[in-house]
């Protein structure tokens, strides 16, 4: 799915990425840690066209990355940064334009589907600007999963969730492994990283006091002569059922404001 070649990115004198490589397969969870500064999200913006690398080459779903190309946009579902919504469109017309741009055979069933899941229903009316952070965060990834994909690529996913949010979260994306997706994302959250991934790559150098731990032998050289981390998932996970962030709420048509 994913297959990155001496991938180099540059801040004036400060290189931040240094000859990185990796390959992702279908059915693999990659998750990258590392401290603050380390070059997480710089890989994850460089891997969807949404920053330039100084040297490097990078294939997803075997075409060259161009931000604009149809194979990938059609396949890679991306929640980084905060998202820029419309303005005037209310959260289910967020969802609503998103499933049928990408011609989901029954859409109106796929965005009650993941408004209940996403706890959202009574805020589907609203406009984006009126919602908490954390609301905010779950219309993001309900956007990622409304679409069809083949590959996720999540920035700190867990951002502004709650306990039970990053549980639902854990379940959901280790179901999204199961069904054969391939995932790359970044955290600090090491409970997600270990319900989830089945490698772990640490970027950066370590701390004082930190020692790398063992591992198979990476395929992603890390940057600035920091340690890598490689953990293969060794116990199977039962398929996670889609409950949603916190209690679990029954799949009914949702009482929609603000049309469509």
């Amino acid at each position: 799915m994913v297959k990155v070649s001496g991938l180099t990115r540059r801040y004036g004198d400060f290189t931040i990425l240094d000859g990185v490589n990796l390959e992702v397969r279908e059915g693999e969870a990659i998750a990258l840690t590392g401290r603050n500064g380390a070059g997480k999200s710089t890989f994850l913006r460089l891997l969807v066209g949404a920053d330039k690398a100084d040297d490097g080459r990078i294939e997803v779903c075997g075409e060259r990355m161009f931000e604009t190309s149809p194979t990938i946009r059609k396949n890679m579902a991306v929640v980084i940064d905060d998202l820029d919504f419309f303005p005037d469109l209310s959260v289910v017309e967020h969802l609503d334009l998103l499933a049928r741009a990408h011609g989901l055979a029954d859409p109106d069933d796929a965005v009650d589907a993941i408004l209940h899941e996403v706890q959202l229903v009574p805020q589907s009316g609203q406009l984006p600007g009126t919602l908490s952070s954390g609301q905010r965060r779950r219309l993001a990834l309900a956007t990622a999963f409304v679409r069809p994909r083949k590959l996720l690529v999540l920035d700190e996913p867990e951002a502004r969730l709650d306990v039970e949010g990053v549980e639902w979260l854990a379940g959901r994306l280790k179901a999204e492994r199961e069904a054969g997706l391939a995932i790359i994302f970044a955290s600090h959250e090491p409970r997600l990283v270990q319900q989830v991934a089945t490698r772990i790559v640490r970027l950066g150098a370590a701390r004082d006091g930190e020692s790398a731990e063992s591992g198979e032998s990476a395929d992603l050289e890390p940057a600035l002569g920091g340690p890598v981390v490689e953990n293969p998932s060794s116990t199977p996970q039962p398929t996670a059922q889609k409950t949603g962030p916190g209690k679990q709420q029954p799949r009914k048509k949702s009482k929609r404001r603000g049309g469509r």
